[in-house]
Parts: C-alpha cells; sequence; structure tokens
C-alpha cells in the first residue's frame, strides 16, 4: 500500500542527476469531485497535478504557482493552482464532447503558461506552444528552453490515482553526465504505471535503480486545498457597484457566487449585500 499523496526527491550518488516521484490519490479526487469531467480531461487533470507537485520542487520558489494549458479546441482551459509547499487545486473547462487521443485533438492550437509568483520578488511567466502530442513531452521542451538542463517526465492516471517521475540533469554537468543521464533515462523508461500506482516510493526506486546508489530524502505532503470562503466572495462583491448588486437582487432575490475549484456556492441577500459595501465605504475618519 503506498503512502498517500506525498512527493519524493532523490539523488544518486555517482551521478550529477536529481529525481522526483509523486503518488496522488485523494488530491486528485478531490479536483475530480468538483465537477462531471469526461475521461479524456481526468487524465489531463491528472497529470497535470502529478506535474505541478514535481514543478514546486524543481523550480526552487516560495511563493504560487500555476500551470495553465489553453487552447482553442473543445478543452478550452485547463489550470492547476498551487504553493511551494504543494498544497494545489484545478479545475477545467471544455466544450462539447472531448476525444481521446493525443493534446493536439483535444485542444488544438494552444500553449502551456507555467507562472511563478514569488512572496518576494518579481513574477515569472514562462510560454510554449503545445506542439507535442503529450503534456509531458511539453513541460519537456519548456525545461529545455528555459532552463536548458535535460529533463524527463514520466506522467501516469487512472481513475483513482495520477503519479509521475522527474529526471533532471544537475547543472554542473559534462560529457560524462549526458552519458549517465541517458542510462538513467533508460532506466527510468521502464516503470510502469501500475507500479507507480500500488509500490512504495522505495520499492520503486528499487526496482529501476537496483543497481546505483540512490539517496532517498524525507517525503512532503501534497494536499488540496481551496481558497475560497465566504468572505472573500463577499469581498470580490463589495467592489461592484452597490446600484448592480441591488439589480440583481431586486429580481432574484439573492445573490449566488459559485467556486468551480470545489463547488461551493455561497447566496448573498440584500443585508449581505448593505453590509458588505458599508465595510467597503471609506470611514469618516479618513475623509477629514
Amino acid at each position: 500500500m503506498t503512502q498517500s499523496d506525498k512527493l519524493y526527491r532523490y539523488l544518486f550518488d555517482k551521478a550529477d542527476v536529481r529525481g522526483e516521484l509523486v503518488q496522488l490519490k485523494d488530491s486528485y479526487q478531490q479536483i475530480l469531485a468538483a465537477a462531471d469531467y469526461p475521461a479524456p480531461i481526468k487524465r489531463l487533470l491528472g497529470e497535470t497535478l502529478a506535474a505541478t507537485a514535481m514543478l514546486t520542487a524543481t523550480l526552487k520558489f516560495e511563493g504560487e504557482i500555476a500551470v495553465q494549458i489553453q487552447g482553442d479546441g473543445p478543452l478550452r482551459l485547463l489550470v492547476i493552482n498551487g504553493t511551494h509547499d504543494n498544497v494545489l487545486r484545478g479545475v477545467a473547462r471544455f466544450e462539447g464532447e472531448v476525444p481521446e487521443g493525443d493534446l493536439q485533438s483535444q485542444i488544438g492550437q494552444g500553449h502551456l503558461v507555467i507562472t511563478i509568483t514569488p512572496t518576494d520578488g518579481e513574477r515569472y511567466q514562462g510560454i510554449v506552444a503545445l506542439d507535442k502530442p503529450s503534456l509531458a513531452a511539453n513541460i519537456e521542451q519548456y525545461f529545455a528552453q528555459s532552463e536548458q538542463l535535460n529533463t524527463r517526465l514520466w506522467l501516469h492516471t487512472d481513475e483513482q490515482h495520477a503519479a509521475g517521475m522527474l529526471l533532471q540533469q544537475l547543472p554542473a554537468s559534462n560529457v560524462q553526465t549526458e552519458v549517465e543521464f541517458e542510462h538513467l533515462e533508460a532506466l527510468t523508461d521502464t516503470i510502469k504505471a501500475d507500479e507507480l500506482f500500488t509500490l512504495e516510493a522505495q520499492d520503486v526506486l528499487y526496482r529501476l535503480y537496483h543497481e546505483e546508489s540512490v539517496q532517498l530524502f524525507d517525503p512532503s505532503d501534497v494536499s488540496f486545498k481551496c481558497g475560497c470562503s465566504r468572505e472573500r466572495s463577499l469581498s470580490a462583491l463589495a467592489t461592484v457597484a452597490k446600484a448592480e448588486l441591488d439589480a440583481i437582487i431586486a429580481e432574484r432575490g439573492h445573490i449566488e457566487m459559485h467556486c468551480d475549484y470545489c463547488n461551493t456556492s455561497y447566496r448573498f441577500d440584500a443585508v449581505d449585500v448593505a453590509g458588505a459595501n458599508v465595510a467597503l465605504a471609506p470611514s469618516s475618519d479618513s475623509q477629514h
């Protein structure tokens, strides 16, 4: 039995290569529970969730990350938002039937957008065309462009699990490191989806690298959490003109706000709206 929702980092003692392994279940299921997604989108949400979890450790930042797939096909938008400590949430928007098949058949012409908003410092955004057949291949292309480091990803999902592995060449590399990376890449390429879903991380690494010397670090937790709340929703309403809010309440009797990330709805009446606008109004002290 695997430990659910864990991210593992590991290093090879005799090669300038690092690795990551992520195994997710609960956080993946909580994201899927928010909407009735078709099977292709479920799989892509799981792949993007696993990839984002590994990116948080690979890109080394403190703050927030957003991994977005944008396209003009049936799948219009898919995004996983997270933090450096792997608190994640996700949502997808689509129109019509999303076909089985490669990424291009699902998104049409599109882009992968990775945005990092550090707690301190400037926001960074990397964009690559989604012109490869899989999400993993497109993220590898992102690293080739932005980091100039050999990077490989393996992403697997089913109805219950999302999992992945990542290998990356360390910056202090040379010709020997290239050879070492190719060797380890070939070993990792033999991983099977059911092994990632069912085996403990230590067993996965032994299965792949039993002839290598590998240092496995303590795992980090990965969890789902939506940032919405009644208070935040009411604060958002307070930025809308009161006359517009009053008109909606006069017509419907209330205002309802829905969170696509967790499928929670918040209902506000005239008293709520009046209180929100009073809170937003400047105090008498500030007018002097």
